[in-house]
């Protein structure tokens, strides 16, 4: 089979490698959409690798490995990067990142990839491939578990700081919910699309303090809710400087340490931050159902290319002129 390979500083090469064996509670997937991730970057343009971090794609189950009885060859799944041991408390509720054996699967961007059976949403008829690799990886699920998060009635108005696709979709899921988004941003391209999807306002960092933007916005009081979706310091550290008082932050972007003080920016303002990674298998059912009463979902893409041209497409991704980047795999998609 191929699959794509990071070939160092910021290259993509199609390669043959041999089709993946499931192991016990594993199952292979024949890729129909795979989608590529922010996360993705840092690797892609390091130094070369065997093979590639693609985390979000659906496709037909082609192999069964031992002990997976309650799926079938052929059928449609969207597939969760994250799986636990699937015996513990957590696992039972469907939590999979708080399990103790937490597991991460990647190498999505080939035309077969290994999966945790436990990890793989059936996709009903109605839910077609792009939406499904939206629904069952990053691109909504990231934003759902934010929201779960967040989801007091105290909280009117919103601002992303950062809007690739996991801030892309904060912002239209937000939006969609009836808050007040403003998105923050150093791309004009990611701006505009941000107000397609529903921002009232945008911030364009390059030419205003963003601290100081967002707060002249909100009447000198601050966003009841910032979502850093960066990963960068100026944004984290931002994030705590616009919030109102006794307001939230949320961190999406993964990033490094920041000079926080517990004093400053926790205490005497009543600042409450805290971490959303990935989302829980469980809260899947209620995305479908977010998506099946009118969430734009597939607004957040804005480009498609053939599994073939996935160097195109990383460099596409990569010059942030773009929302949600696809890949298709021929006559599965």
């Amino acid at each position: 089979m191929q699959k794509a390979r990071y070939a160092g500083d910021g290259n993509i090469h199609i390669i043959d490698a041999p089709d993946p064996i499931p192991g016990p509670g594993e199952v292979v997937v024949e890729t129909a959409v795979s989608a590529i991730c922010g996360s993705e970057l840092h690797a892609y343009r390091g130094a070369a690798q065997a093979g590639n971090g693609g985390h979000e794609a659906v496709g037909v189950i082609a192999a069964l490995g031992e002990g997976v009885n309650w799926l079938t060859e052929g059928q449609r799944v969207g597939v969760s990067c994250i799986t636990g041991c699937g015996k513990c408390a957590f696992c039972a509720r469907g939590q999979y990142t708080y399990c103790p054996q937490v597991r991460f699967y990647g190498d999505m961007h080939a035309r077969r990839f290994l999966a945790s059976a436990i990890a793989c949403h059936p996709l009903p008829d109605d839910v077609s491939w792009e939406a499904g690799v939206l629904l069952s990886g990053d691109g909504l699920g990231v934003p759902y578990h934010t929201y779960v998060k967040t989801a007091s009635p105290e909280i009117k108005t919103v601002a992303v700081l950062g809007v690739g696709p996991i801030g892309l979709g904060n912002v239209l899921l937000q939006a969609h919910l009836g808050r007040r988004v403003i998105a923050v941003d150093l791309s004009p391209y990611r701006l505009a699309l941000a107000q397609r999807l529903g921002a009232s306002e945008a911030i364009n960092a390059n030419e205003q303090d963003t601290a100081e933007a967002l707060r002249a916005l909100t009447g000198g009081v601050g966003p009841d809710l910032c979502i850093e979706a960066a990963g960068q310091t100026a944004s984290g550290m931002a994030c705590f400087k616009a919030v109102r008082t006794a307001g939230m932050v949320v961190f999406n972007g993964e990033q490094g340490p920041l000079p926080l003080s517990p004093s400053d920016h926790f205490i005497r303002r009543d600042i409450t931050a805290v971490g959303s990674w990935f989302y829980h298998f469980s809260e899947f059912p209620q995305m479908l159902n977010l998506y099946r009463n009118g969430l734009r979902l597939l607004d957040l893409i804005s480009h498609r290319f053939p599994f073939e041209k996935a160097d195109e497409a990383f460099k596409q991704f990569s010059s942030r002129q773009s929302g949600k980047v696809l890949l298709h795999y021929g006559e599965s998609a």
